[in-house]
């Protein structure tokens, strides 16, 4: 498997956007609403999907969760190290690496403003599913639970963040897209999706 300069330069972008997408909050605090804070993270990793392509895409989502556990900083609340696998929300960055791949392979051959937003908006669906089944085995099988812990309340606690990950995976479709019909399709970028 052969890595251009571009490409790594890529990945390495979408680490860092990751990193920042994770702790957007406490450098802009006010982007909490109702006590729910407005991360950036699946916002991210569906662009990373649709901008680099299956490939390159989940790579950089496969990267971000290594920079993590090695332990750099770049998990939620600045979380880091091998342990964090044992958190119960570790399977949202795990999910990453999914969607990633799946919204990427969606749009590398029909590129239609539609078919950008359908691949973010699955790319969403595939984040909550996987992220919510983790949440809800680990709290059950090696973490400890709260009190009365339910499938159901799983799902009830991704209800508040819900509105504003549709709004963002709906953006992150359309921004993609125009990118994708402009600096995207020319000169060095071309390759992108057909190299994945």
């Amino acid at each position: 498997m052969k890595f251009k300069a571009l490409d790594i330069t890529l990945i390495g972008m979408f680490v860092a956007l990751m990193g920042i997408g994770a702790n957007i909050t406490t450098i802009a605090p006010f982007l909490t609403v109702g006590g729910v804070p407005i991360t950036l993270q699946t916002f991210f990793a569906i662009l990373a999907g649709l901008i680099l392509g299956s490939r390159l895409g989940s790579i950089a989502m496969i990267s971000y969760m290594l920079v993590g556990l090695i332990g750099v900083p770049v998990f939620s609340k600045f979380g880091a190290g091998p342990s964090t696998i044992l958190s119960p929300t570790f399977g949202f960055i795990v999910s990453f690496i999914f969607l990633a791949f799946v919204s990427g392979k969606m749009v590398e051959k029909k590129k239609s403003m539609p078919a950008f937003i359908t691949a973010a908006l699955i790319g969403m669906t595939i984040n909550y599913l996987f992220g919510t089944n983790w949440m809800y085995y680990a709290y059950k099988l090696w973490f400890t639970a709260p009190e009365g812990f339910t499938y159901e309340m799983a799902w009830l606690w991704m209800i508040p963040p819900l509105p504003k990950d549709i709004v963002l995976a709906v953006f992150a479709g359309i921004m993609a897209y125009r990118l994708e019909k402009t600096v995207l399709s020319k000169g060095q970028f071309k390759h992108l999706k057909r190299a994945s």
